[in-house]
């Protein structure tokens, strides 16, 4: 009895150092004891899934407080304002994903710089998106869908102009050298929808999104879009082997403004870097076919402008643009 006291007086002894060290970390680089961690988009989706059970671990890690807070609106724009807008000490920070740049890509009339205007802290995850075909129709490759639409009309459907999974089709269209027809739709489940109905033929879109569709055998997926085979669809080849050099990640990652102290940026990007490898984190993000992504601030800042670069240039050569 008195040995099992004296472990548990112990354990929490333990604990309750490892908590001061927490917090005389945060103080000595000066972190808030309070961080907002900014969701630009409504409850429910990867974004605000992924944010929460990070936030959780993050509270224990840092020895603040972190707190989601949804910001919807205007494609993930006004979220992402307040960030760029908030005081630089890491107080507020942003959990974003691909549209963070897609958007960018798109959209000229913003009232930030997406270069300029943040400051990449860290990568949290990334996995692939799915190649996904009707059932009334005969593609079982990539290669079959680029042949046929060679040849004659092929519909596919997007959840809306300027997502990742508009951009990523228009990127498949201009390095096959074909031409589907794109058909917008407002959300994902209108577009499965048309889908189911026969009147569109393909679509790029999350796992997650499509999963329902995929395990009541409605619509078939053919390939992934990243350069490698996915863990969760090992039987799936990528696109690229169809279109030599194609890639598109869904990705997502945290930022906060522009001028945060090194030591702050470095504190927070340990802190996130290890909860994301997390058994715990590793099953959520699971549900969304994604593993964890470890990069350091700087390299995370340097793929953020490469995807930049990718989607404008994508955005210019087709003539993609939301309407003003």
């Amino acid at each position: 009895m008195k040995k099992n006291f004296a472990r548990l007086l112990l354990s929490g002894f333990t604990a309750t150092l490892i908590s001061l060290s927490s917090l005389s970390i945060a103080a000595e680089i000066g972190l808030p004891q309070t961080i907002k961690l900014i969701v630009p988009f409504t409850t429910g989706g990867s974004n605000d899934i992924f944010a929460r059970a990070l936030s959780e671990q993050l509270s224990a890690k840092l020895g603040s407080t972190v707190i989601v807070d949804n910001k919807p609106g205007a494609g993930g724009v006004v979220g992402a304002a307040e960030v760029a807008r908030a005081k630089p000490n890491g107080g507020t920070l942003l959990f974003s994903s691909n549209s963070f740049v897609t958007r960018a890509a798109v959209d000229t009339n913003l009232p930030f710089n997406h270069r300029t205007s943040f400051t990449p802290v860290a990568m949290v995850a990334q996995g692939a998106l799915l190649l996904v075909v009707a059932n009334h129709t005969p593609y079982k490759t990539t290669a079959d869908l680029v042949k046929d639409a060679a040849k004659k009309q092929v519909n596919y459907a997007t959840a809306g102009i300027g997502s990742i999974a508009h951009l990523s089709t228009e990127l498949m269209n201009s390095m096959a050298g074909i031409q589907m027809t794109h058909i917008p739709y407002k959300g994902i489940s209108p577009a499965l929808t048309d889908m189911v109905g026969g009147r569109v033929e393909a679509l790029i879109a999350t796992p997650a999104s499509v999963g329902g569709a995929l395990r009541a055998n409605q619509v078939r997926p053919i390939a992934v879009t990243t350069s490698t085979p996915s863990p969760f669809y090992p039987e799936l080849p990528p696109m690229a082997q169809a279109i030599p050099g194609y890639s598109v990640d869904v990705w997502w990652g945290v930022l906060g403004p522009a001028g945060m102290p090194q030591a702050i940026v470095d504190r927070l990007n340990q802190a996130i870097n290890e909860v994301s490898q997390s058994p715990k984190m590793k099953e959520i993000f699971s549900k969304e076919a994604a593993v964890p992504y470890i990069m350091s601030a700087k390299e995370f800042g340097a793929y953020m402008n490469q995807e930049l670069d990718k989607w404008q240039k994508v955005a210019k050569e087709r003539n993609i643009k939301l309407a003003d």
